[in-house]
């Protein structure tokens, strides 16, 4: 489990092909990890295959399931994503439950700036939007936002983000027209189940 307080960056240092999905090869800031660790990918929950020990890199295999729902297919070398280490049992919970297990790829729609903070609107794919409310918890490429802004017609949803957001994650290289992760809350999965 995760809580969408993204840690810091990656990039993209290697990427293999194969016919049974994709491996990839990560740099990372962390102070270390481990083969079997589970880290969010821009918000996509991998486990570390191998990793250079102290070398600061690590490697993932996406699965075809991975591929198809997400962006990671379309990665290169270069690209930046965002890394967030599972939380602790013992260890502090801010943000949201966020699973790493993407629902679904938005497009940013809009960037603008606000004072000195930003609001980005995304189109959130047909079959996300019920799950959406406004001031809900929503994860976008791994970071555990609060919904600014509902637009049911226009299918759109809308964040603020604050300077240390912006600076600390992708969204800063984000433009209209890019893909992003979607993880909707959980929460709300399971109360239509029940309902």
């Amino acid at each position: 489990m995760f809580t969408g307080i993204v840690e810091g960056t990656g990039e993209i240092v290697g990427v293999d092909d194969a016919e049974e999905g994709r491996r990839l090869r990560l740099r990372h800031d962390f102070d270390a990890v481990e083969e079997g660790q589970s880290i969010s990918v821009s918000g996509a929950c991998l486990t570390v295959e191998r990793h250079g020990h102290g070398d600061g890199w690590f490697e993932v295999f996406l699965a075809e399931e991975t591929v198809e729902k997400t962006y990671l297919g379309r990665v290169a070398v270069g690209d930046a994503v965002n890394l967030e280490r599972a939380m602790p049992a013992d260890g502090r919970f801010d943000g949201h439950v966020v699973q790493g297990h993407v629902d679904g790829v938005a497009t940013v729609e809009t960037v603008e700036r606000v004072g000195d903070d930003w609001e980005f609107t995304f189109a959130l794919p047909d079959d996300l939007r019920r799950y959406v409310v406004s001031k809900g918890s929503i994860a976008l490429d791994g970071i555990s936002l609060t919904v600014a802004a509902l637009d049911d017609d226009a299918g759109t949803v809308s964040v603020a983000i604050i300077p240390t957001t912006y600076d600390l994650t992708t969204l800063s290289e984000k433009e209209s027209g890019d893909p992003i992760h979607v993880e909707v809350d959980v929460v709300a999965k399971y109360v239509e189940r029940l309902v």
